[in-house]
């Protein structure tokens, strides 16, 4: 029986466009893929490694033709539009208080200060407090796909594997959670969505 629920935050709830960073970088003479050390470099943010300064100086050694303010907001330009229907549904469904409600999200400093920016304050708060816990993992220095960060929110809130449900938009992050006993939902994007939840309960 399901009795706790965790939930991502990208293409979760907010919308994202994952590739515009590449096709904007591009225009400073960046590469349109992936680079190793692009990777990296993001794991490391991710998880508080580094601050959102050297992030951006890091990133200008890379793209020299382009500002700090520059690449800040090409950084920023994934994050879309949060639909009111995905908040109101959240809401809703901490309201009928069946389930322990988590966020368990990779961010970054630069992009929840922009989420916060963008949404409001207001409606910031109103996304947050249906929540029991809002873990971002550049605050708990763990991030996806690691077994470690799925153990923590078990241990740290008493949560039974076997017991807790969990949606991310990505497969590896899904696959992860699967293998300590959590059900898990690999929401598609485009295809799917938040609100159809209680059909996959």
């Amino acid at each position: 029986m399901i009795k706790n629920i965790i939930f991502d935050f990208g293409d979760v709830f907010i919308n994202l466009d994952k590739g515009i960073i590449f096709r904007e970088m591009e225009k400073f003479g960046g590469s349109i893929d992936l680079t190793p050390e692009m990777i990296e470099l993001n794991g490391i943010y991710e998880v508080g490694g580094i601050s959102s300064e050297e992030f951006i100086t890091q990133l200008q050694s890379q793209y020299p033709k382009a500002s700090a303010e520059e690449i800040e907001n090409i950084w920023n330009s994934m994050l879309l539009d949060f639909p009111e229907e995905r908040l109101e549904f959240i809401e809703n469904l901490a309201k009928e208080d069946e389930y322990r409600l988590f966020l368990l999200s990779n961010t970054n400093d630069l992009h929840i200060t922009h989420v916060e920016q963008k949404m409001g304050s207001d409606r910031y708060e109103r996304f947050k407090n249906p929540f029991e816990k809002f873990y971002l993992s550049h605050e708990i220095n763990l991030r996806k796909p690691n077994a470690e960060i799925y153990q923590f929110v078990l241990d740290e809130n008493g949560l039974k594997a076997e017991e807790t449900f969990f949606i991310d938009d990505t497969k590896e992050n899904t696959d992860a959670a699967e293998k300590l006993g959590i059900t898990c939902w690999n929401i598609q994007v485009g295809k799917e969505d938040i609100v159809q939840l209680k059909s996959k309960l």
